[in-house]
């Protein structure tokens, strides 16, 4: 039998400042990635200085959200923001992509590399396990918030999500799903960790996007969504990574 979403995005009310869920997930997951850098540094897998880990994690964190903003900005709502330019910085009303996030924290990682002479395989070896984690929180917030819901369904678990016509399948919990199997996975991985997680989440994502509800200005684009066609170059990118690397 479906069940009915009441779960209130709002973790702490104190009338004239809140605190959501969704930015809780950000802020566990800024320090989930920090944990990983700096026990990555304390078991000499990194050779970085507490400053330089510091110069990691706030290049890491506007590199995120900038390039997850500008792809969803782009690629999802072009002509709303052309008409509505100052909503581009809005980031708090929602409106962020995945690959866009992708893009913003490989560069990050390139720049942070080429600034302290670390090599950027090294670096990325090691970011790309929390990040994994990230995403799962992330996901978690999403599904908190009652928002990026999958298309309607009469599986036993559906949810009905408030504001929504008919029960629909969790989609963000089945991306809370496969991120953490991602994590794990990673964590056994001894080599091309930034590969095998993008194959793996292109993979996972890609068929996702079948029970996912595509984004209402969209729709569908030819046989395929946004998410499916963004998500293809990543796999394609992760492939020859990998096979490169052999």
């Amino acid at each position: 039998m479906a069940w009915t979403h009441a779960l209130d995005p709002v973790a702490l009310n104190l009338g004239f400042f809140q605190i959501r869920w969704y930015g809780v997930m950000w802020v566990l997951a800024f320090f989930i990635v920090q944990y990983f850098l700096k026990k990555a540094v304390k078991d000499k897998e990194l050779d970085l200085t507490p400053k330089q880990v510091e110069d990691v994690m706030l290049w890491l964190t506007l590199s995120i959200v900038v390039g997850a903003r500008l792809f969803y900005v782009i690629f999802y709502n072009l002509s709303y923001y052309i008409s509505n330019p100052l909503k581009v910085a809005a980031v708090w009303q929602g409106g962020l992509s995945f690959h866009g996030g992708l893009v913003g924290a490989i560069l990050a990682t390139w720049w942070v590399c080429k600034k302290y002479d670390i090599r950027f395989w090294k670096l990325a070896h090691v970011v790309v396990v929390p990040l994994s984690l990230a995403q799962a929180l992330g996901r978690m917030g999403n599904f908190i918030n009652g928002e990026l819901y999958g298309r309607v369904s009469d599986v036993a678990w559906a949810v009905f999500f408030p504001g929504v016509e008919g029960a629909r399948h969790p989609s963000q919990l089945y991306e809370v799903g496969y991120n953490l199997f991602i994590f794990l996975v990673l964590l056994k991985t001894k080599n091309n960790r930034l590969a095998v997680f993008m194959m793996l989440y292109s993979v996972f994502r890609f068929l996702v996007e079948f029970v996912r509800q595509p984004d209402v200005q969209l729709g569908m684009i030819g046989p395929l969504t946004m998410g499916q066609w963004l998500t293809i170059p990543v796999f394609l990118a992760g492939l020859y990574i990998y096979r490169k690397s052999l």
